[in-house]
Parts: C-alpha cells; structure tokens; sequence
C-alpha cells in the first residue's frame, strides 16, 4: 500500500506541475495576446494580428498589443493599425471565450482608419445590428488618422465614456480636417440615440475652415437621421438640418453671417451627397442675404449646383446701373461649382434682373480680396464675364441693347452658367 501510495502521490504532483507549466505557458504574453485577438477578430469577422504583447492579470485581466493591424478575413483590405492597443477585459469574457463581449475599456494610441475599407467590411457585415461589445469603461482614441478619398482626418482624438447596445452613445472628437490646401480643425460633442443604422445624430460645437487668405471660424449645430443605402456600405441621411453661425476673416474683413441647411444626404464611399439641399443665407455688409435650393456634395472635390435668388443687391457692392440697380425686384441666380474644397477654382454665376442677364466665372477668393481694396484698387471686378441689358443708363447717358463683356486672362469667358 505505501508503495502504490507513492506511486500515487508522484503521479498526481506530476500532473499538477505539467497543468502549472501549460498554465504558466497559456498565460505567456506570446501565447495569450493572439488567442485574445483572434476571439475579437472572430466576433469582428476580422484578421487581427499584433508584433508583441504585455498583460496583466491582476484584477482585471488587461492586454496591451503594439504594431496592431486588422484586416478583412481575406487580407485584400487593411481596415485599421495602430501603435498600441490596450484591451481591458473581464474574466467571465474569458471563460465565456467571447461568447460575453463585455469589455472595460479599449485605448488606442496613432491608430490609422481607412474609411472605404471599413465601409466595405459593413456592408459584409450580417443583416441587422449584428453582435455589439459592452464598453463598461468606454474607448479612448489619440493621435489618430481617418483616410478619405482625397481627404484626411488628422490628429484624431475621441473619447467614448461608455458604450452598450440598444443604449444612448455619447463622446467627444477632436481633429483636424485636410483636403488640398483647406484645413478645418474641429471640437465636436457628438450622439446618437442608440447604435443603430436608424439611430438619430446629433453634433454641435466649433469648426474652423481655413485656406490661403481667409478663415472661417463657426459654431455648428447638426442633426439627422441613419438609414440604410443601397450602396454598400453607404448610409442615408434622412431630414439633415445644419445651422451654423460664422465669421469670414480674410485681412482686415470681417463678416458675421449665418446659414441654415436643410437636405436628404447619403454617404457611400467617403463622399457626402446632398440632393435636395435647400439653404439660406443671413448675413450684412459683403455677405448677401439669399434662398437657394438644389445639390451639394463633398468627396474628392466640392460640388456645387444651387439656384435661387437674392433678396437685394447688397449695399456694400459696387452699386449697379439704372434701371436695374434701381428695381426693388430680387435676384434669381444659378450657380455652378466643381473643384478644390477651399473654393480656389473658378465657378460659374448667373445673376437676373427683370430682363437683364450676367453670366460670369470668378474665383472667390479673388473676388474677396478685390472687394476689400475697392477704395484703391480697380472698379472692374477680377472675373469674366457677359453682361446683357436692353437698357442702362451710365454717366448720364441711356444706351439701348447693351452687351458688355469682361475678361480675366485666368478665366475662360462662359457661353451658359451649367
């Protein structure tokens, strides 16, 4: 019996020594790091991999990877990297092996988004809300990137206190908006009424659009509905209002106004499209007050198509000619715009009056700059342009069928306003 006994004994405190070794070895950074991120890729129907690994397991179990990136199953899209990424995670995720996503918090330190791949892995994603994680203690984003088409968000921050399905979501961005030579750093408060592809929106806080010459310091208020696009990946924006109050800085000008907005928007593939968008336009001095309606899109370049009219011909302009500048009748206007987002290539303007007609292209950076000079400067405005009238009265003569045309040597002369 005692020999059977020891036999006994050596055998058992042999396989607790082999269950602390494969113990100690599951817990070792290199082994238990990827099994975490393959449980998140798993739920995420992701390839997450990462170069190292630290954890504790004190408490609440915590992994940090470094060199973190997350592609589509196939490999064919980077969806995200990231420096460092910190994942606190409760023991009962663990035991449940994902089955319970409640995760405590997440971090991520120059984390770097590509936004057509993430919108193509949501369109793969299995139809309604699919499986959310429970953030108990919230995600915190610095440093990051977000990759447009032709345009960039830099210097990233977010922070999220706490997120959970079917629950309000609130947080904080911090960035700063690149395209071409506009940049817009921004401060928003941001939230919606539930993650939900029909979740309402809201935003509010400050913008500042800038380019060479000018700045346009504003604070916004936005809201509108989710739905789903046709487009994959794509999202529709349903009853969008935006208000926003500005300052137009350029030199010495400075012109207060105020626009209001009102579309049906989508955004499929990075770019935002309005159709129809109606606006209005309040503002004194340079800033004319107008209604307009019709089209706008923001992607790789600046799509403008609005028509509407002015209200009056702004006092602070040069003052038009008899008869027209003497009519109390508003100002139908077209106007057409495809370019830079900063607004430095030409667009096409249409203005009416009763029976005379102007159709020009300029640049509005150029038209700003003349218009602050205009006590020294030149009385023609940089544009081209064709003026038609059946009458003007000028220095106190009355002509009769008048057609006038201006030209900038840098602006084609325009046949029709698009």
């Amino acid at each position: 019996m005692k020999r059977r006994g020891a036999i006994a004994l050596l055998t058992a405190a042999a396989l607790l020594l082999v269950a602390l070794l494969a113990l100690r070895l599951a817990l070792r950074p290199e082994f238990l790091g990827p099994h975490i991120l393959a449980l998140a890729g798993e739920a995420l129907d992701l390839r997450i991999e990462a170069e190292s690994f630290d954890y504790r397991l004190r408490g609440t179990p915590q992994l940090v990877a470094r060199d973190v990136v997350a592609r589509s199953r196939d490999g064919t899209d980077t969806l995200l990297t990231a420096d460092r990424v910190l994942v606190s995670l409760p023991w009962s995720t663990l035991r449940s092996r994902g089955a319970e996503l409640v995760i405590e918090r997440i971090e991520l330190d120059a984390p770097v988004a590509d936004l057509a791949a993430l919108q193509r892995w949501w369109a793969a994603r299995p139809p309604g809300d699919g499986r959310l994680p429970t953030l108990s203690n919230g995600l915190s984003v610095a440093g990051g990137r977000l990759l447009g088409d032709g345009w960039l968000v830099r210097d990233l921050a977010l922070e999220l206190p706490s997120f959970a399905p079917g629950r309000r979501v609130r947080a904080h961005l911090r960035g700063r908006y690149v395209a071409g030579t506009l940049q817009a750093p921004f401060d928003l408060h941001a939230a919606m009424t539930r993650p939900a592809e029909d979740a309402g929106v809201g935003l509010a806080g400050a913008i500042s659009p800038a380019a060479e010459g000018w700045r346009l310091p504003s604070a916004l208020v936005l809201s509108t509905r989710l739905a789903p696009a046709h487009a994959a990946g794509g999202m529709r924006l349903q009853r969008l209002r935006l208000s926003m109050r500005s300052r137009y800085l350029s030199g010495a000008v400075v012109e207060p106004f105020v626009l209001g907005l009102a579309a049906e928007g989508a955004v499929a593939e990075g770019a935002l499209s309005l159709r129809p968008a109606a606006l209005v336009l309040r503002g004194g001095g340079l800033v004319p007050r107008l209604r307009a309606r019709g089209a706008i899109g923001l992607g790789t370049a600046l799509a403008l198509q609005l028509e509407g009219e002015l209200a009056r011909w702004p006092e602070a302009w040069p003052a038009l000619p008899p008869p027209v500048g003497g009519s109390a009748s508003p100002l139908p206007f077209t106007l057409a715009y495809r370019g830079g987002m900063s607004l430095e290539d030409p667009l096409a303007l249409r203005l009416e009056r009763d029976d005379t007609r102007f159709d020009a292209r300029l640049r509005v950076s150029e038209i700003a700059s003349w218009a602050d000079s205009l006590e020294t400067g030149s009385p023609l405005p940089p544009l081209s342009g064709r003026l038609t009238a059946p009458r003007l009265e000028i220095s106190g003569a009355v002509l009769h069928g008048v057609e006038v045309e201006f030209e900038d040597d840098t602006i084609p002369v325009p046949d029709e306003v698009p």
